[in-house]
């Protein structure tokens, strides 16, 4: 049986263990949270390290910046050193693919169409949805400078995108990881509405889930979420705020969805290969022979019922 274990900095509330079958291959696949504890995330990685077929690092990234010109978040890097043998991975290899394959499968479905309006919370990793929305003709507006520095200016255009990611990552990456992503408890912490206008003037708001709650709305009436990582209470949530599409990137596994880091590292468990040698080619190999599909959810239907 192949293992992945998701190591995260997040809140330990929202951990998680399923045991699957993929294209023929049994896995246990599990999250564990660390509440921000980066010293018993170590210890974790220590103590599995050569035991598992992958590690994936939950609750931040390794890298900040554009494709081609990322640069290392030195808060993440004494966890990427402690697995000398399993290989370690934040999702960044596969989210270029994966993302931009669900933006393509919600346009076949009518789920986004030209000249709609989406509210992409921050982009700086995530460059192949952002792109992907542009191709498909969405008005997009970009959080980045609201969400990572809190000025409320909204980019729209990835060339603008390209030029502020190489002035702010290079700065980004040597700042403490609490100041760019919220870790461990300020994962539970209740939402403080801001930048109100652009969630509720858009008809995708799109994004990492943990940016999205940060400052939601109470109401989002008649709105598409295109996220990551929820459990079941986050759907409860975005219910109850009239939330009437989820669409996550990755599919639903006994009852949540697990994050990027997660399903890149069971594909490179399925591969046998080390994510150096992944190209996005294989990646779209085996996510097309695993039929994968985005997990599509109409919520207040879900509630009528």
């Amino acid at each position: 049986m192949k293992r992945v274990v998701s190591v995260s900095l997040g809140s330990s509330k929202r951990d998680h263990r399923v045991e699957t079958t993929i294209l023929g291959e049994k896995f246990t696949i599990e999250r564990v949270g660390t509440d921000g504890d980066i010293k018993r995330a170590i210890e974790i990685v220590h103590e599995l390290d050569g035991k598992v077929d992958a590690f994936g690092l939950g609750g931040t990234d390794l890298y900040v910046g554009p494709p081609g010109h990322r640069y290392m978040l030195r808060g993440a890097l004494p966890l990427v050193r402690a697995a000398k043998v399993t290989p370690f991975l934040d999702g960044g290899g596969l989210k270029n693919t994966l993302e931009r394959r669900v933006v393509k499968y919600m346009a076949q479905e009518g789920l986004v169409k030209a000249g709609q309006n989406v509210f992409i919370v921050c982009a700086m990793d995530r460059f192949g949805l952002a792109e992907a929305m542009f191709e498909v003709g969405a008005r997009v507006v970009l959080g980045d400078l609201m969400f990572v520095l809190g000025i409320g200016v909204p980019i729209r255009s990835m060339h603008t995108l390209n030029v502020l990611a190489s002035l702010i990552a290079p700065l980004a990456c040597r700042l403490p990881l609490a100041m760019l992503y919220p870790i461990g408890k300020s994962q539970e912490k209740p939402p403080r509405p801001k930048f109100t206008k652009h969630y509720l003037g858009a008809d995708i708001v799109a994004g990492d889930y943990h940016y999205i709650h940060r400052h939601i709305p109470d109401r989002l009436e008649g709105k598409t979420i295109l996220t990551n990582t929820v459990t079941a209470s986050d759907v409860e949530d975005l219910r109850k705020r009239g939330v009437a599409t989820l669409v996550t990137t990755t599919p639903e596994l006994s009852g949540r969805s697990f994050g990027t880091n997660v399903m890149e590292g069971v594909l490179v468990a399925l591969a046998g290969k080390r994510p150096d040698e992944l190209t996005p080619a294989d990646y779209d190999r085996l996510l097309d022979q695993i039929g994968f599909k985005p997990r599509v959810q109409e919520l207040q239907a879900t509630a009528a019922s």
